[in-house]
């Protein structure tokens, strides 16, 4: 299908020397007939139970920390490792994490969830927070679990803002990712953030907008409590848009002149070219976060690049992907696809 041609139908392109196509198609749920349906049944309707897991603290070069939320493998330090990005405002409770987490272990994996600054049981060390954009954090702790388990391929997945910050780092990284890095998964990424930032405050997307305002806010002003250096920020208690919160907040914290120097600096979109390993883009056409026509703009960037995989169907809202003919026994398969798409790298990895 040619990048210009309108995405009104599942898409997808190969890559060589990935996993082969699904075996189990993806059929969108028809008792989850609306973009807005299928991303919220994620948070109110699907259960997913806890994995055994257990946190540790790493501190940082910078001085501050990061908690890890970390799965044991069947193998020990030579299990196939899996490393997880969350989206806003996630963590160990998202629907999608449990479910990544559920998957490394059904096939012995050892997995790892970066928890975002700002996003653990407690405050962090420094002012900064954590963005769409910052890819330091991931990129330390990847040169970490690759300095500690020389033994263990990786697997990269990204969810929401997490998959724009691995699509960004990849494209950062180019050719100098470790060979321990077998591929990578985004899902539902914002791949433009400043239309992503327009879209979610159209319509029904304000309960969503508020939703991830209620936590971010307060943080926010935890933060200017404790940090006199935050003193000259504008306050955030009556702000009621995402994009405002970016230009109040995020922008300044961290060294960009506004929201829209933020959002142009920061989305993914421009380095997708530049991703040189075995890639998976995993995005719905109705995803509410989203305007459709950046998916276009994502094939376009893409079509050149050959370990590149895009596949965007439909239907499937944010984060959802859920299928099955019966609402009591439903399928969801996002995590699966991404486990599958990573599984020949990570299980057939020779050092």
């Amino acid at each position: 299908m040619p990048a210009s041609t309108p995405l009104t139908a599942s898409t997808t392109s190969a890559v060589p020397g990935a996993a082969p196509p699904p075996t189990r198609p993806y059929r969108a749920a028809w008792w989850l007939p609306d973009p807005h349906s299928a991303t919220i049944w994620g948070r109110v309707g699907r259960r997913e139970p806890p994995a055994p897991t257990h946190i540790e603290r790493w501190d940082t070069p910078d001085g501050d920390f990061v908690d890890l939320v970390r799965l044991a493998g069947a193998r020990g330090a030579q299990s196939p490792r899996l490393l997880l990005l969350h989206g806003l405002e996630g963590g160990v409770h998202s629907h999608y994490v449990r479910a990544l987490f559920r998957e490394a272990r059904s096939r012995g994996w050892a997995a790892d969830l970066l928890l975002f600054r700002s996003c653990g049981s407690e405050p962090n060390r420094l002012p900064r927070s954590y963005h769409s954009g910052e890819t330091g954090d991931a990129r330390w702790v990847l040169d970490q679990l690759t300095s500690r388990y020389p033994s263990a391929p990786i697997g990269l997945v990204g969810v929401s803002l997490g998959g724009n910050v691995l699509c960004k780092l990849l494209g950062e990284e180019r050719g100098r990712l470790s060979p321990q890095v077998t591929g990578a998964v985004a899902i539902s990424v914002p791949f433009d953030l400043a239309r992503a930032s327009r879209r979610i405050g159209q319509g029904f997307g304000v309960l969503y907008e508020h939703a991830f305002l209620r936590s971010l806010i307060p943080k926010a002003q935890a933060k200017v409590r404790r940090h006199p250096e935050l003193r000259h920020l504008q306050p955030v208690s009556r702000i009621r848009t995402l994009w405002d919160f970016d230009d109040a907040f995020t922008a300044p914290v961290h060294g960009f002149a506004d929201a829209a120097d933020y959002y142009a600096r920061s989305s993914s979109l421009p380095y997708l070219s530049h991703i040189a390993r075995p890639t998976l883009l995993l995005s719905a056409v109705d995803d509410p976060f989203l305007p459709a026509d950046v998916l276009d703009e994502v094939r376009e960037a893409v079509a050149a690049t050959p370990c590149v995989e895009a596949e965007f169907p439909v239907r499937g809202g944010h984060v959802g992907f859920t299928a099955g003919g019966r609402p009591w026994a439903p399928w969801y398969y996002a995590e699966w696809r991404a486990a599958e798409f990573l599984r020949p790298g990570l299980e057939g990895w020779v050092r």
